[in-house]
């Protein structure tokens, strides 16, 4: 990928005293961001994915619980090359990191545990959105991608 910007972890923090919790992000800037939604799934069986745009970059935040995230490069966004690398990201809510997931990628997930909760950050608007909207399987570059490795 020529000076193509590659999917990357902006790891925030956590700072505990004796009145509770501070959960941070001091390294993200919310420049361009347009909107943002939550998402939750019933089970951790249930996988959303893939899903590109071209033009929207999207930040996730696990909120809640532990999820794999996946992106891949969409090279050509009708039918991307099913060899393309996959990034596969383990986000989990006691290590505060956003994803970032430039424009030309895919992403889908699957929740680890149930009550996942993943906010979304998002450089465009949901009518700007629709206009650069590109699906794809679950298991359009395998189902590898969603499991456990057992180590």
């Amino acid at each position: 990928m020529d000076n193509k910007i590659e999917p990357r972890l902006i790891d925030g923090g956590i700072a505990i005293d004796d009145r509770g919790t501070l959960i941070f992000n001091n390294s993200f800037n919310f420049k361009g961001i347009k909107r943002f939604y939550m998402v939750e799934n019933f089970s951790t069986d249930t996988i959303r994915a893939f899903h590109g745009h071209l033009k929207e970059e999207k930040y996730a935040l696990v909120i809640s619980g532990s999820a794999i995230i996946a992106t891949v490069e969409m090279d050509d966004p009708v039918k991307p090359n099913k060899d393309n690398t996959v990034h596969r990201f383990i986000l989990s809510d006691k290590k505060p990191a956003l994803l970032h997931i430039p424009a030309g990628f895919a992403n889908g997930f699957r929740f680890l545990t149930p009550q996942g909760k993943i906010l979304f950050f998002s450089t465009t608007t949901t009518e700007e959105s629709k206009n650069d909207d590109y699906r794809f399987p679950a298991d359009y570059w395998g189902m590898k991608i969603w499991q456990v490795i057992n180590r």
